[in-house]
């Protein structure tokens, strides 16, 4: 499978990934390499990696907790700590072994300590393989909201290698699949339909692929997200709202990345029949595709008030506006597009019934 370009780094796939990784080691000689992992990937990912590499380098291991309580700066103090006292300097390598909580706070880390040093992503789950390791985004989040702290740094290089996704549980997985088929509704229609089909080991590979081609194409055009990449946040507007909510109340369980952003990509799917021309046809294929998949999450009346107040924290934000990515069909979209009052609303009875 071909690697995938981007400007500063490439993204390698199955054994080239570790063979492009055993020959940088070999070439930059690092003074030591970390390797950031959680209580998960320390015990399912950490050994079969490390049979992989090649050659005699010093390697310290540095674990986290797994989650995404724990993407927070308190955690990322504690990684700064342990980098200097286990003597880490210009010249060291972190390895960011896991998924998007693990990748997206070991950037930040890495971005910052010592005002930078290297690092390369191995996403270990099929979201972080197809979302949070690619297109240069770290961070970590502020209380409950979502990633509000944070720089964009590129990786040495990204590593997918699709034999850990055999360690996670099916949530995990299909958590991954809301950001897929998130991608075949900004750019590429026969995608989507294409997602929509069960296939085997061999697709889903092929189909990672192609969602890392699609995210770098889109992050290549521009970079910083000053437009074409805002398309990259189709359902999180609300998406992430939903999340931060369920994270904030114990009585309610906390959902996954992609769970929320399917809920959001939903409302958002309503919200672009009644405002930016989606067909009708198309905003129930949207609902039916991911209640098939993900089911309805519980959502009450006095629910829906607090998520909107979290809205305001959107990053995308601008001059107090909230913004949002809508659909005109399936494979375009339009951004920075403001909702009327109310409307919101509808698209939460849309969703409930």
């Amino acid at each position: 499978m071909d690697s995938i370009v981007s400007d500063a780094y490439a993204v390698h796939f199955n054994k080239k990934a570790m063979e492009r990784l055993n020959h940088h080691l070999a070439e930059r000689a690092y003074s030591t390499v970390f390797i950031l992992v959680d209580e998960n990937t320390h015990l399912h990912c950490l050994p079969p990696f490390m049979a992989e590499i090649e050659g005699d380098h010093a390697f310290e291991i540095i674990e986290i907790a797994s989650g995404e309580i724990n993407k927070t700066i308190e955690t990322c103090v504690g990684v700064w700590e342990a980098l200097s006292e286990l003597g880490a300097d210009r010249k060291s390598l972190l390895i960011n072994l896991g998924g998007g909580v693990l990748t997206d706070l070991g950037g930040f880390v890495a971005s910052t300590f010592k005002r930078g040093i290297a690092f390369i992503n191995v996403p270990t789950t099929l979201l972080s393989m197809v979302d949070a390791s690619v297109g240069g985004k770290t961070g970590v989040d502020l209380g409950t909201l979502k990633n509000q702290v944070g720089v964009i740094n590129q990786p040495e290089m990204v590593l997918v290698v699709p034999g850990f996704l055999g360690t996670l549980e099916e949530r995990q997985l299909r958590s991954g699949r809301a950001e897929m088929l998130k991608h075949g509704l900004i750019k590429d229609a026969r995608y989507w339909e294409a997602l929509k089909e069960k296939g085997d080991k061999d697709q889903l590979a092929a189909h990672i692929h192609t969602s890392v081609r699609i995210k770098n194409k889109v992050v290549l055009e521009d970079p910083t997200e000053q437009g074409l990449r805002k398309i990259l946040n189709f359902g999180h507007t609300l998406g992430h709202a939903l999340e931060s909510y369920f994270l904030e109340h114990p009585e309610k369980e906390a959902l996954l990345h992609g769970e929320a952003i399917a809920v959001g990509m939903v409302l958002e799917a309503h919200l672009s029949h009644a405002l930016t021309g989606l067909s009708f046809e198309a905003m129930e294929d949207i609902k039916h595709t991911f209640l098939d998949v993900f089911g309805r999450v519980p959502l009450e009346d006095k629910d829906v008030p607090p998520i909107l107040e979290l809205m305001k924290f959107d990053k995308k934000n601008a001059h107090g506006k909230i913004n949002f990515v809508l659909l005109n069909a399936i494979g375009r979209a339009q951004i920075d597009v403001e909702i009327p009052n109310g409307l919101i609303d509808k698209a939460f009875v849309y969703y409930k019934v």
